[in-house]
């Protein structure tokens, strides 16, 4: 693909724009570790949610969205649609109560909830397993989607392409901090919708409309009727699909419920609780209902332009449809686009996983008392050396679907516990340990089994099975057994071990005033009343019908079906006011004597 003057233009004036607001914010980033990493929680709701989906809208995003489509249909995409459930969970039930919390990483939650040794080993090994194992895994991933468009549209092998990623990241991120990335983020989320519905509109153009589409798509060699289908077909789909469909909607979203990470981390930020839910209410709209058609239509259409082929790359259709359709001027805008995604991702990944290997590691285990200053140019060296491993991680990657997929699975047994650890008193750190290391042995089993199997414990047989179970099309089948395995862990290994004790449980209640199952706590403060959970369920599942119905509407005005379109948009306001109707409301605060207490220090934990 030939770029001329113009399109440089642009894709050069993008960068710079993102290089000079990283100049900008230097010194105030510079200020202090919570400015650099959370902006003193000072950011209106619309810019942290609108950092939310910058966030999420990485340069991976296009690639495998339209891959899902092109392999399987429109309901392969079931694969994220699901974690909807788990994000309106977030705005009801989890927004207000993790920015009510006050603190710099999710991480720091462990020794906010826990007490002691236990509580120390676990804030240090999320904060390795978060910031460094998982960061890198996204990192690498973001960056070997980059890098595959950058080969189509632009010819760069991936060497060149990683280099030339890494250098302009890391030069804004790590002199402006936090508020370069959320400030670069909105930008950086208009332009790269812009290129997206551009790119679609062509197709639309160049296909004579939505219906003419559908017919050319449907009549396109090897495609069949099901790839236009919002969900499975269990009169003809395989015993295997049907249940993948049931694990997604009923069993995956559970380990988005509570928000962590990087969403953590935008949460923290919000002014108060109400912005926190209202950036989160926001940022699940516009990550499901505004987002992803322009990504499936391109799908759709890669099938005409494209026929399918036997051992091909799918996730390759998207910048082959660029390459094919987007005219001068316009190319250059959709490589600024896809360049300003894969920044907001990355930028976001280096800060959030500096935040937790400096704050959660270096200051609170290696060095406790240096200056603010000194933890800033520390996240910043951080900063380098992530990227040199994310980069490391995208050389050793191939195909993005398949890391999306494998960090589920690690992270599928400590999801219930996760969620209960806010509102039931008895789970302890020990409980969350079990969960984690039972997912990390039962995900990672076909690994350990290699080994046993050179040395001919294992039979070929039994190892052919063993690589089944681990394939990437049965994952369902794995999550099941991972959740099953891992939920029978942690409790057993919760009852084994004792309790958090009632001080500290105490402190911990004052601070976050939680609902659910803290009887024995709860009785000595009948003054702290959490908000009727019965109103927040309503609002709950009047939120997932509602952008549920939002997301489905607009695939139908996509696919030219416009009567069904109409239906679903009139479903989606009517839930809509009862969403609105029951959102969270700012809890009226504990009188004095009962106000939250302050924690011990982090760095003086009592023993187990």
């Amino acid at each position: 693909m030939q770029l001329n003057f113009l399109d440089w233009s642009i894709v050069v004036a993008s960068l710079v724009f993102s290089l000079l607001v990283g100049l900008y914010f230097t010194q105030r980033a510079s200020r202090s570790l919570r400015e650099f990493f959370t902006a003193e929680g000072s950011l209106p709701w619309w810019l942290v949610g609108t950092s939310m989906v910058a966030t999420t809208f990485a340069a991976d995003t296009p690639l495998v969205v339209s891959g899902l489509v092109r392999k399987g249909g429109i309901y392969e995409n079931w694969l994220w649609w699901s974690a909807l459930m788990g994000g309106m969970m977030t705005v009801y039930f989890f927004a207000g109560l993790w920015r009510r919390a006050g603190l710099l990483t999710d991480v720091e939650f462990v020794e906010l909830r826990y007490e002691g040794t236990s509580a120390a080993a676990l804030r240090a090994f999320f904060a390795v397993y978060s910031g460094l194992l998982v960061n890198c895994i996204v990192m690498g991933w973001v960056t070997l989607a980059m890098s595959k468009i950058l080969n189509v549209m632009m010819g760069w092998d991936k060497v060149f392409s990683v280099a030339i990623l890494v250098i302009l990241t890391l030069v804004y991120t790590t002199l402006s901090g936090y508020w370069g990335v959320v400030v670069t983020d909105f930008f950086q989320f208009g332009l790269a919708m812009f290129g997206a519905i551009a790119l679609m509109g062509i197709v639309f153009f160049q296909m004579g409309g939505p219906a003419s589409m559908v017919e050319q798509v449907l009549a396109a060699p090897g495609v069949e009727p099901k790839v236009l289908h919002f969900v499975p077909d269990f009169r003809t789909a395989t015993n295997l699909a049907i249940l993948t469909f049931v694990v997604q909607v009923a069993l995956l979203w559970w380990g988005g419920g509570q928000g962590g990470g990087y969403l953590a981390q935008r949460l923290f930020s919000a002014k108060d609780e109400r912005h926190a839910a209202k950036a989160f209410l926001w940022f699940n709209i516009a990550h499901y209902v505004l987002r992803p058609w322009p990504w499936i239509v391109v799908g759709l259409a890669s099938l005409v332009y494209f026929p399918l082929q036997a051992g091909e790359d799918p996730e390759l259709a998207y910048p082959q449809m660029i390459a094919r359709l987007m005219p001068g001027g316009l190319r250059g805008l959709m490589v600024a686009s896809l360049f300003a995604a894969f920044m907001s991702t990355l930028s976001t990944q280096l800060n959030w996983g500096a935040s937790y290997l400096v704050s959660d590691l270096y200051k609170r285990f290696l060095m406790r008392h240096a200056s603010e200053r000194h933890y800033v140019n520390a996240s910043r060296v951080v900063m380098v050396l992530l990227m040199v491993l994310g980069a490391l991680a995208a050389w050793q990657s191939e195909s993005i679907a398949t890391v999306w997929i494998y960090l589920m699975t690690i992270g599928a047994g400590g999801a219930f516990v996760g969620l209960l650890r806010w509102y039931w008193w008895r789970v302890n750190a020990w409980a969350e340990i079990g969960a984690m290391v039972g997912s990390l042995i039962v995900a990672n089993g076909n690994v350990l089994c290699m080994p046993l199997a050179k040395l001919g414990l294992i039979s070929p047989e039994a190892m052919e099975r063993v690589n089944w179970f681990y394939a990437a099309d049965t994952y369902a089948i794995r999550i099941i057994f991972i959740i099953g395995i891992c939920t029978l862990v942690w409790i057993a290994v919760m009852y084994l071990t004792p309790p958090v004790s009632e001080a500290h449980l105490e402190r911990f209640y004052r601070r976050i005033r939680p609902g659910g199952w803290w009887g024995p706590i709860a009785r000595k403060y009948p003054e702290i009343t959490p908000p009727p959970s019965l109103r927040l369920w309503i609002g709950w599942f009047a939120g997932t019908v509602c952008i549920y119905t939002g997301l489905f509407g607009a695939g139908y005005v996509c696919l030219g079906r416009y009567g069904m379109a109409l239906a679903a948009f009139v479903a989606s306001a009517v839930s809509g006011w009862y969403m609105i109707n029951n959102m969270p409301r700012e809890e009226t605060k504990p009188s004095e004597a009962s106000a939250p207490l302050a924690l011990e220090p982090a760095d003086q934990p009592s023993q187990d």
